[in-house]
C-alpha cells in the first residue's frame, strides 16, 4: 500500500514558507507515493500548482480527521491547543530544548498515541542535519538589521520599525537593503559594521553574504566563531559595531555575548541586536535582553533603558518566511532523499534516530502527562525476538 503524506497548510501569522514545494511533491508521486495538499490562503505556492504535477487538494485543516496512517507533513509548530495527537507527525515543534511550554506541546503525542519526527534534529550519518532554512534565515536577518539600524537613525523616537511583508525574490529583497542602507549612510557617512558570531555555519554564511551584496565593504564585517568566542563573553566588540547578528547553534549553557553591564559602556554603537538563533524562552540564552519574539508585523522591539544610540532587538522566529520561494525550495529539496525513504523508515537512520530521540524525550516528561497507553508500554516486557524500542 502506498504511503500518503499529508501537506497541512501553515497557521502561523505570514508563515507562507512550505515544507513540499510543487517540484518535491512531482518526486514524491512519481515515486510512488500518494500526496493530500491542504488548500492554503498563505503559502507561498498557489494551489494550483500542486494539482498540476498530481496532488490531491483537500480542504485546509482537514488533517485532524486524515486516517491515522496518513504521515502529517508541515513546517511550524501546531497551534496551542490541548487535544491528543494520534497521527506521525514530520514538522519542527520547539519542544526539546526546554523551551516555554515544551512540557504541553509534546505530551499531546504520546497521549494520542502519535508520534514527533522533528525536522530540526533529522540527521546524517556524520550527524549534520540533513535539512535547515539557516541559510535564508540568517540572509534574511541580516537585511531587517540593515533596514533596522537605517531606520533608527531617521526616527531615533520611533519605539519600533514598521511591519515588513515577504518579498517575492532575492533580487527584490537586496534592492530594498541598499536603498536602505543608502538612506543610513546619509546621516553617518559611512556604512555600518556588522558582527556575525557563528559565521562558518549555514546561518552565519547567510548573513555575510546578504552584507556583501548589500555593499559593506569586508572590513566591516566582522566573522565570528568558535575560535573567536572560545574565551567566552560579555563580548566588547559586538558592543562596538552597530549591528550585531547571532547564528549560533545553541546546544549548552555558555557566558553571554552580551549584558547589561557590557551594554552600558560609553563607547557602545550597538544599536540593532538581531538574534536569527531565537532562543527567547531558553533559561541559557547568550543575547538576554529581551523576554518575547517580534513579529513581520512588529520586527523590532525595544530594549528598555537604552537610548543613545537607541537599541532594539529582532527576534522572529521564521525568518526565512521573508524569501519563501526560495526557502521553501533550498529545504524542500535537500528534505527530500530523506522523504523518500518514509515508506520504508523502520530501516532509515535518519528516521530511526528522530522516532527515538522523540522517546527519549517523552520518556522525560512528568508521569501524569503520558498517556496510560504509553505507561503501560513501558511497563511491558519485551517479545522475544523483538527490541523494545520500535
Amino acid at each position: 500500500m502506498a504511503t500518503t503524506l499529508h501537506l497541512r497548510s501553515e497557521s502561523k501569522p505570514l508563515e507562507h514558507r512550505s515544507a513540499l514545494t510543487p517540484t518535491t511533491t512531482k518526486a514524491l508521486l512519481d515515486a510512488g507515493y500518494k500526496v493530500n495538499v491542504e488548500r492554503s490562503p498563505v503559502r507561498i505556492f498557489d494551489d494550483e500548482e500542486f494539482e498540476k504535477v498530481g496532488a490531491t487538494l483537500v480542504p485546509e485543516g482537514s488533517w485532524i480527521d486524515a486516517p491515522t496512517d496518513h504521515i502529517i507533513v508541515g513546517l511550524k509548530e501546531l497551534p496551542e491547543d490541548k487535544f491528543a495527537l494520534k497521527h506521525t507527525h514530520v514538522q519542527f515543534a520547539h519542544c526539546y530544548k526546554s523551551q516555554g511550554g515544551w512540557e504541553e506541546v509534546l505530551s499531546r503525542f504520546p497521549q494520542g498515541g502519535g508520534t514527533l519526527l522533528d525536522l530540526e534534529f533529522l540527521t546524517d550519518e556524520q550527524g549534520r542535519r540533513v535539512a535547515a532554512f539557516g541559510y535564508h534565515a540568517g540572509y534574511a536577518g541580516a537585511a531587517l538589521a540593515i533596514e533596522a539600524w537605517a531606520w533608527q537613525l531617521h526616527h531615533p523616537e520611533a519605539k519600533t520599525m514598521p511591519g515588513v511583508s515577504s518579498y517575492p525574490n532575492q533580487d527584490a529583497l537586496v534592492a530594498d537593503v541598499k536603498a536602505r542602507m543608502q538612506e543610513g549612510e546619509a546621516i553617518t557617512k559611512r556604512k555600518p559594521t556588522v558582527l556575525v558570531i557563528g559565521a562558518l555555519g549555514r546561518c552565519g554564511r547567510g548573513a555575510v553574504d546578504l552584507c556583501k551584496q548589500a555593499g559593506i565593504p569586508d572590513e566591516n564585517i566582522l566573522k565570528w566563531d568558535m575560535a573567536e568566542t572560545a574565551k567566552g563573553g560579555p563580548f566588547d566588540e559586538i558592543v562596538e559595531s552597530d549591528i550585531f547578528v547571532n547564528c549560533i547553534y545553541l546546544s549548552e549553557e555558555i557566558p553571554p555575548f552580551v549584558n547589561e553591564k557590557s551594554l552600558k559602556q560609553d563607547k557602545r554603537k550597538l544599536s540593532v541586536i538581531c538574534d536569527v538563533s531565537c532562543d527567547t524562552t531558553n533559561p541559557h540564552n547568550p543575547v538576554p535582553v529581551y523576554t518575547e519574539n517580534s513579529t513581520f508585523s512588529r520586527p523590532t522591539l525595544p530594549v528598555v533603558g537604552y537610548d543613545n544610540p537607541p537599541l532594539c532587538v529582532i527576534s522572529i522566529d521564521h525568518l526565512p518566511s521573508l524569501l519563501p520561494r526560495e526557502a521553501s525550495e533550498a529545504f524542500s529539496q535537500a528534505l527530500l532523499p530523506s522523504l523518500l525513504s518514509l515508506n520504508d523508515r523502520n530501516n532509515s537512520k535518519v528516521w530511526q534516530q528522530a522516532q527515538n530521540l522523540f522517546s527519549n524525550k517523552v520518556g522525560t516528561l512528568p508521569e501524569s502527562m503520558r498517556s496510560t497507553f504509553q505507561k503501560m508500554a513501558d511497563s511491558m516486557p519485551a517479545m522475544p525476538g523483538l527490541s523494545s524500542k520500535s
